[in-house]
């Protein structure tokens, strides 16, 4: 349950109810205490944070994105 990873790794019932909704972030140390708990790496935390953060932008950015045209090398 939330109630026990909170208790787990030493964060509030809340924070971590707050990153599974997807209204906080996972930080580095939030990561290292999860990866401690489940015997992942730090980076597989961090990693999904980032995956998260980049949809969640792509999909902010759609019409300015769509109106980025992409560089074309010159060829001599």
């Amino acid at each position: 349950t939330q109630y026990r990873l909170a208790k787990e790794i030493g964060v509030t019932e809340a924070r971590i109810s707050a990153i599974c909704s997807g209204k906080r972030s996972i930080t580095a140390d939030k990561a290292l205490r999860l990866a401690a708990f489940f015997g992942t790496s730090s980076g597989f935390w961090l990693g999904l944070q980032a995956n998260h953060d980049t949809e969640e932008a792509a999909k902010e950015l759609t019409g300015v994105l769509a109106q980025i045209h992409r560089f074309e090398p010159l060829v001599a």
